[in-house]
């Protein structure tokens, strides 16, 4: 199946993470922003509008149609480039003229009531001018993954949204989802002692446009360290609760043409401070989505464990069960409003997102310089 679609295309992508997997709590909390009062929301009955920017494959195939399924947020307006989307979009999702944007006027959203929430859903390298914007405009933010191009750009989307008072969020959509909160709740709990090893992968096999932004290092950071191997170092943190001390990576190339300015494939360990170590790997040459977790009692595991549902993990105890296909990003949006709503911390700030690029950084260190290095 996967040698028939083109990931590269962030249609085809999306359709690829799709069609492999049907066929709790966060590390750290944001600090307190302001947000809208509780008792506004209780006598309002009022939902959250969000505003897509960007309506590629994600934000037209997963964010759109969750956004009809949510119960405290709502699809009240979009931000496009490509002026034939507006009416498809506007006549689909019944979005009014005065709530669509282009990039050009997009800093005039500060004006509309409607929209509460901004979603970036932008290649890597535009995620911090338009977090900073959507801040300055008074709107709170969800950035999608991975956060920005370097550890620089989410410490300046930070604390553009803590000068605005409002929250900021990333798109870790499987801090919400049944099978991987079971992992955190195993991991972190000890339920099987402590965490020995883990081994983890997530990869597909490119076979997209050779000119697409994600394989330009200036635009996506990098190749599938940024785009898969995020989620293979949330895994791991999740599981142990913990930060990595160390990183040791390599990698391969068996296409150099293709993938000239990033990575092809990754294996990097991770050493935490417990003592776990981890061992990952992410490629655009290989179908890979898992993470197996060895403690000192048991393990545990989740055999899929990446996609937008379709889920299948086991203990050494026997089979989980749970709802395999939650609508992960329903779910996301909705706790998002409701820390806004209600002033919570949300599980998944832009500390969260800036940590997973610390992590980043070093295994791109390492393998420059052949060596171990520290986080």
């Amino acid at each position: 199946m996967a040698k028939n679609t083109k990931p590269g295309n962030s249609n085809s992508r999306r359709k690829f993470i799709r069609d492999i997997s049907i066929g709790a709590g966060g590390l750290i909390l944001a600090p307190t922003l302001s947000g809208l009062s509780s008792t506004r929301f209780i006598r309002d009955r009022k939902k959250l509008g969000v505003a897509l920017v960007g309506l590629g494959g994600y934000a037209t195939y997963e964010l759109a149609p969750a956004l009809l399924e949510t119960k405290n947020c709502y699809l009240a307006g979009i931000v496009t480039g490509t002026p034939a989307k507006e009416k498809i979009w506007a006549d689909k999702y019944n979005i009014p003229q005065k709530n669509i944007y282009n990039y050009q006027n997009f800093d005039t959203i500060a004006d509309n009531k409607d929209i509460d929430i901004i979603y970036v859903v932008l290649p890597v390298f535009m995620h911090k001018e338009y977090t900073i914007r959507a801040a300055k405009a008074g709107k709170h933010v969800i950035s999608e993954k991975p956060m920005a191009i370097s550890v620089n750009d989410c410490t300046e989307m930070i604390e553009a949204c803590k000068a605005a008072k409002r929250k900021l969020s990333i798109g870790y959509r499987l801090h919400f989802e049944p099978f991987n909160m079971e992992i955190m709740r195993l991991g972190q709990n000890k339920v099987y002692g402590k965490v020995k090893k883990i081994n983890s992968s997530n990869g597909f096999v490119y076979g997209g446009d050779p000119n697409a932004w994600r394989l330009k290092k200036a635009l996506a950071g990098g190749g599938p360290l940024m785009d898969m191997g995020v989620y293979v170092i949330q895994g791991a943190r999740y599981v142990t609760g913990e930060e990595p001390l160390f990183v040791k990576a390599r990698q391969e190339k068996t296409n150099p043409t293709l993938f000239k300015e990033v990575e092809e494939t990754v294996y990097w360990d991770m050493e935490f401070p417990g003592g776990t170590i981890a061992n990952c790997k992410t490629s655009y040459n290989e179908n890979a989505n898992f993470i197996h977790a060895e403690a000192e009692r048991g393990w545990f595991e989740l055999s899929e464990a990446f996609r937008y549902g379709g889920m299948v993990g086991a203990t050494s105890a026997g089979k989980m069960n749970f709802n395999p296909d939650v609508n992960q990003q329903a779910l996301q949006m909705d706790d998002f409003a409701d820390c806004i709503v209600n002033n919570k911390q949300t599980r998944v700030p832009g500390e969260m997102g800036r940590l997973d690029m610390k992590v980043v950084e070093a295994i791109y260190r390492s393998l420059d310089t052949g060596q171990k290095e520290k986080v």
